[in-house]
């Protein structure tokens, strides 16, 4: 297992090395005007050089790469340059991280409490209204675009539950919305895997020998079909977990959350190049960190999962 692990880890540090480097050299194909902020009409051409040239704009390319990754080392994410000029962006993202903290783990809490179930249900009572429900819910989430159902969430629940519309920090009521919208795409990925799984499993030899020597559906479906079903999807949680945790941007941006999710959006708009720089590097790392633990907790529960070379490819 170590050495599968370790191989893993070899593959996701790559991985991360390719998508930053390639995140800072589309940036600095950018238009110029991120890196001046909203004094760049009023200065002249000398004076953009030298800012240029003060920043290390103007260093070979490899040189600003290396200068790069030094600070990247040193925990030197950079400064912001419009949101908050001459801002250290770690002090930026320090007071924004514990609301996608927050909302995060709200939202695959729920995910887990509510999709596992889901897709059980549904393959217990396969064929019937449950399961008829539940599918067109996973298509409806699937098919419509989350920009959409998160716009009738804010309109129509509020007013239905008497809930506010945007987020307020001293009310805690303010806070179900956004969690709840942040949680229906995890909802709707656990029930259908699950689901599929599941069905799979039921077809195995081992759950017909069960049936032949008189186990009981239900005692089969939850100490065996789901105990092995949920084996797979294991892989998926740990990058669910933070991805949410790193905030949605379009429920941050649509509630008024001042997290991270949000914070991108913003940054973008104001063509921010050091902050967008800073914060995709940031989402890009939880991913592939997701991806790196989700492997790690495959090989855990999988004891299938070998350390000869034909076995470890999956």
């Amino acid at each position: 297992m170590l050495l599968y692990i370790l191989k893993r880890f070899v593959q996701s540090v790559l991985t991360l090395l390719v998508i930053t480097t390639t995140v800072f050299l589309l940036l600095r194909l950018m238009p110029e005007e991120g890196y001046f902020g909203e004094n760049y009409d009023k200065l002249d051409e000398v004076q953009k050089e030298a800012i240029l040239t003060q920043m290390g704009l103007r260093d070979p390319l490899h040189i600003q790469l290396y200068k790069f990754y030094k600070n990247l080392l040193h925990g030197d994410l950079g400064r912001s340059i419009v949101f908050r000029p001459r801002a250290r962006i770690s002090r930026i993202l320090k007071p924004k991280i514990p609301y996608s903290l927050y909302f995060g783990l709200a939202a695959e809490g729920l995910a887990l409490l509510i999709g596992i179930p889901m897709g059980l249900f549904m393959t217990r009572y396969k064929g019937k209204f449950f399961d008829l429900f539940g599918t067109c819910y996973i298509v409806l989430i699937n098919s419509i675009p989350a920009a959409v159902y998160y716009l009738f969430i804010q309109l129509y629940a509020s007013a239905a539950f008497k809930l506010p519309m945007l987020f307020d920090e001293g009310n805690p009521a303010s806070w179900v919305l956004p969690a709840v919208s942040l949680s229906l795409g995890g909802i709707a990925y656990y029930a259908m895997w699950m689901r599929r799984y599941m069905v799979d499993e039921l077809n195995r030899d081992y759950v017909k020998l069960a049936r032949a020597k008189g186990l009981s559906n239900t005692r089969i479906m939850w100490r065996h079909v789901m105990r092995n079903a949920f084996v797979p999807i294991t892989q998926y949680i740990p990058m669910s977990i933070l991805l949410t945790i790193s905030g949605s941007i379009y429920v941050e941006s649509l509630f008024s959350i001042p997290g991270m999710g949000g914070l991108l959006v913003t940054a973008i708009q104001r063509q921010d190049n050091t902050l967008v720089q800073a914060l995709v590097l940031i989402f890009s790392s939880i991913g592939i960190l997701g991806l790196f633990l989700g492997d790690v907790l495959m090989a855990i529960c999988d004891p299938r999962i070998k350390l000869t070379r034909k076995a470890a490819s999956r």
